[in-house]
């Protein structure tokens, strides 16, 4: 069998823990090839390691038959070896030909030529169906644009195998069905791929093979075809997965959160939230469907206080708390799960420790008249690591060194821990594989059960229907109809967040 990629026996060590442990990967031309795993089994580690980013300790890497030495990600691009990487490698401020062409650039008579580039970029573009502007400049184009534009740079310096990490992590429903498509144009081009997920439907629907590993060892490589999601999510955390959350029926009691006519601007000046009544009673979870980009962020930046309402009127038990600072929104007893935990959540570069008071660090015990006590720091994030299962070296560790999943489980046990009477919950699993996924909703449904209000924002529709009492589906900014789940489809709710509107909806109602 002719392999393009084969990676055997790699071994990779990070202090006091073997990240990859005997792993054996070997990529056919022309197939979508799966790399399946929790969080933090070592996926990301090891296509690291092929992309020249970590050197193994053991193992050999073979392109095409040959044994290579892949020192840095240049020679990996030398080699025909791309990275899309989860957490997007791209400069803000910059077009998009000037990332695509950063350190490659063509020039003439010793000057960048920007012209040449932007026609260059504009043929790859076109040839694989990505619909990029070449002179868009990427703070002004949507995550799934910038995916693409990562997509481009790989086939800009001529990859012929592209490592893709968990690529639809961030997209919506309608941006993930565009890249299936564009993954299956750069396979019929002649291109072989290496998708890191831990999204069963996805796999099942594109991948030919998967590779899957569990804390750090190679489990087994199977035919897609031979294979269904029970016994991919059974491989890949070693149990039986749930892919339902068991929930009771809800008993809600009084309103806990009330929004009467709010407007909100986004950071363009443009009218993002458009009169929103909305209602979350204690002992219920109301969750927001709809496509990014239609007033969700500035909705929960509004109510936590991170932008100014332009005008109504935001009540937490009765109590007005509109445009009040985040510290008095926290104190008044909200818990927020940020949709991006790396920009709100947390700071990467303290420790779990440090992390898990940043709202309570002025407050005995953790501190008293000024001085930090950090023996009650590190007990407290002892015992949300112990109860939330957050997987790490120590409550010493830096928060950057956690998989995505264990920063989302620490997030959420400090919240939770916090006991607020509304919980906002904002993309809560994203990027997190199904063990993590089934952890964190059922956290969710137990706050609901302790009497708390849950606010759910999520673009995964099979979660807002699992989790959600009540669901309100918004469109540019306001919301279009009210649904009940256990009396709608996933299609019926694909319609109403494309605006269609059911017949006699009529005024937009509190929800």
């Amino acid at each position: 069998m002719d392999y393009v990629i084969e990676m055997l026996h790699i071994r990779k060590e990070f202090p006091g823990i073997v990240a990859n442990d005997d792993i054996t990967l070997q990529l056919k031309k022309g197939e979508i090839h799966a790399l399946l795993g929790e969080n933090g089994a070592g996926k990301s580690t090891l296509m690291n390691v092929l992309f020249g980013l970590y050197q193994p300790e053991k193992g050999e890497i073979r392109v095409n038959g040959k044994k290579v030495e892949i020192t840095d990600p240049n020679v990996a691009n030398d080699l025909g070896i791309g990275m899309v990487h989860q957490h997007f490698m791209l400069i803000d401020k910059f077009s998009v030909t000037e990332n695509i062409i950063l350190g490659k650039e063509p020039r003439k008579k010793g000057v960048i030529d920007i012209k040449k580039a932007e026609q260059q970029v504009r043929e790859i573009s076109d040839r694989y169906g990505l619909k990029v502007d070449p002179r868009a400049k990427i703070s002004d184009i949507s995550v799934g644009m910038q995916q693409r534009v990562e997509i481009l740079k790989t086939l800009y310096r001529g990859a012929d195998i592209i490592i893709f990490d968990e690529p639809t992590a961030v997209l919506t429903p309608q941006e993930i069905r565009e890249l299936i498509g564009i993954m299956k144009t750069l396979i019929k081009e002649g291109k072989s791929i290496i998708l890191i997920t831990h999204k069963l439907k996805e796999i099942m629907e594109v991948c030919d093979r998967v590779t899957v590993i569990r804390k750090g060892k190679g489990i087994a490589t199977l035919n897609v075809k031979d294979t269904n999601p029970q016994e991919l999510a059974h491989l890949m955390v070693g149990r039986d997965v749930i892919f339902t959350t068991e929930k009771t029926e809800g008993h809600p009691k009084q309103a806990v959160l009330e929004i009467e006519n709010l407007h909100v601007k986004d950071s363009r000046g443009v009218e993002a939230v458009k009169g929103l009544n909305l209602q979350v009673r204690a002992g219920e979870i109301v969750g927001i469907a709809g496509v990014d980009g239609n007033g969700q962020s500035e909705l929960i930046e509004a109510i936590t206080g991170l932008k100014k309402a332009e005008s109504g009127v935001i009540r937490l038990n009765g109590k007005d708390i509109t445009n009040l600072r985040p510290r008095k929104v926290t104190e008044a007893g909200v818990g927020h799960i940020p949709e991006d935990r790396h920009k709100y959540g947390l700071v990467l570069d303290f420790t779990i420790g440090e992390n898990m008071v940043l709202q309570t660090y002025y407050k005995m015990p953790v501190s008293n008249k000024g001085i930090l006590n950090y023996k009650e720091i590190y007990k407290k994030a002892k015992s949300i690591i112990s109860e939330f299962d957050v997987r790490t070296p120590s409550e010493y560790t830096k928060v950057r060194a956690l998989s995505g999943g264990n920063q989302q489980k620490a997030i959420i046990g400090r919240e939770i821990d916090r006991d607020p009477d509304l919980l906002i919950a904002a993309q809560p699993t994203r990027g997190l594989d199904v063990g993590a996924i089934e952890f964190i909703h059922k956290r969710l449904v137990e706050q609901r059960d302790h009497g708390k209000a849950v606010l759910l924002v999520s673009f995964e529709l099979d979660e807002i229907m699992n989790l959600s009492d009540r669901i309100a589906v918004i469109y540019e900014g306001a919301f279009i109809d009210i649904v009940d789940p256990k009396k709608t489809t996933e299609q019926e709710l694909g319609l109403l967040m494309a605006g269609h509107r059911k017949e006699k909806v009529g005024e937009q109602s509190n929800v």
